[in-house]
């Protein structure tokens, strides 16, 4: 099924053309529980929006919300209010943690170092990142320590309070946010601007984009470079983990998305964005394919791939041709609900576009593979006493 659009939301302020890159969304994040959905909606602002939408949002194509000045705009849908965060500076990052909110009787570990259950970062245009509490709007933290633009942030998945960022001044910095967001590292060994950082599920690597060939493996344990991950012909621009951590994808310039196996540095498959109607002359438009950003659905049977020749792509891990096509103008970013159904994507407009998924239930070959890949490695996997074909499904290398 081709994706449909359920809803746009559109920000109430006029484009300022006098300021640049003042109103893009350059990024989207769902909170790990489903409950909250970030959009950095351009001219200095987050919306904390709680999800689902209302009935009367889904039910339509376009809802703008509008925003007064400085004013937070909230409502009530039960407990959740919306709220407007005033950044101060461009918005470039978002992330939330991994910490979902504590239920009656729950001990959650984020909550029992007296931090709030969950929180979002957001990276900024002045190096600043900014911290703040979800259920508030309050501001906890101003992590200063980055020199240019905050392009890209990452928790921990585990519930750890360990914060990852990358920016334009070719570093990435690690922050623990139980000690007061004190720095923890820095990892230096990109030449460019670093466009994007993603940590695996089993918090054990950490994968790095810039304006380079190739992306850096690292490890989450010692902050050490593990390799360089080469085979792309332009910039690498996005990267992502496979929920089970034994896949991880990256997304170039050059209009390919190679996948790779993060253990052994192995290409398992290339995905190639070509035109949807061979008619087009590609030659007139070189970068039209150029993508901009990949994400792993949460079963990790799917990606979401945005580029600039206007499409939102589905492809299925098992196929080199995409599985659906949605038209978008100027999309920027994608992201998965984490319960899957739904993607939301963010354009240069400022908007935000939320598409029906495919919802797929997983055979249990592939529940079992995920189970175990969840804890082994491929060499671990490799060195079972099973047979050849087994391995090699365990592996990824069949589907």
């Amino acid at each position: 099924e081709e994706p449909v659009l359920l809803a746009e939301l559109k920000p109430g302020r006029p484009q300022r053309y006098d300021w640049k890159s003042s109103c893009e969304t350059w990024s989207v994040a769902f909170s790990p529980d489903g409950a909250w959905f970030a959009w950095s909606q351009g001219h200095c602002v987050v919306k904390l929006i709680p999800w689902p939408l209302g009935e009367a949002e889904l039910g339509c194509k376009t809802s703008e919300r509008k925003g007064r000045g400085g004013k937070a705009e909230t409502w009530s849908r039960g407990a959740a209010k919306e709220k407007t965060l005033e950044c101060g500076q461009i918005v470039w990052g978002l992330a939330f943690s991994a910490w979902p909110a504590a239920e009656d009787g729950d001990t959650d570990p984020a909550c029992a170092m007296g931090l709030p259950c969950l929180v979002l970062a957001t990276g900024l245009n002045d190096g600043q990142i900014k911290v703040w509490e979800v259920q508030t709007g309050h501001l906890l933290f101003s992590l200063l320590g980055h020199r240019d633009v905050v392009r890209d942030l990452s928790f921990a998945p585990n519930g750890s309070p360990i914060l990852v960022s990358a920016s334009r001044d070719k570093t990435l910095r690690v922050w623990d946010l139980s000690r007061d967001g004190r720095q923890v590292q820095v990892l230096s060994g990109h030449v460019q601007w670093v466009y994007c950082c993603s940590i695996s599920p089993d918090c054990s690597m950490l994968c790095s984009a810039a304006g380079e060939k190739s992306a850096l493996l690292w490890s989450m344990r010692s902050y050490t470079l593990i390799r360089r991950l080469e085979g792309h012909q332009s910039s690498v621009v996005s990267c992502d983990f496979s929920p089970d951590s034994a896949l991880l994808v990256t997304a170039s310039y050059d209009a390919c998305v190679i996948m790779w196996d993060p253990y052994t540095g192995e290409q398992l498959r290339t995905l190639r964005h070509v035109p949807l109607h061979s008619t087009l002359d590609s030659s007139s438009e070189i970068h039209t394919s150029s993508l901009r950003s990949v994400c792993f659905s949460p079963e990790g049977l799917y990606l979401a791939t945005v580029a600039d020749d206007r499409l939102l792509r589905i492809w299925a891990l098992e196929f080199r041709s995409p599985v659906a096509f949605a038209p978008m103008t100027n999309g920027l970013c994608c992201m998965y609900f984490p319960h899957g159904g739904f993607i939301a994507t963010g354009t240069r407009d400022g908007h935000v576009q939320f598409w029906t998924a495919p919802r797929v239930l997983s055979s249990l070959k592939h529940l079992c593979r995920k189970a175990l890949r969840t804890f082994l490695t491929t060499y671990q996997v490799l060195a079972l006493p099973i047979p050849r074909k087994l391995k090699e499904f365990l592996t990824y290398r069949t589907f």
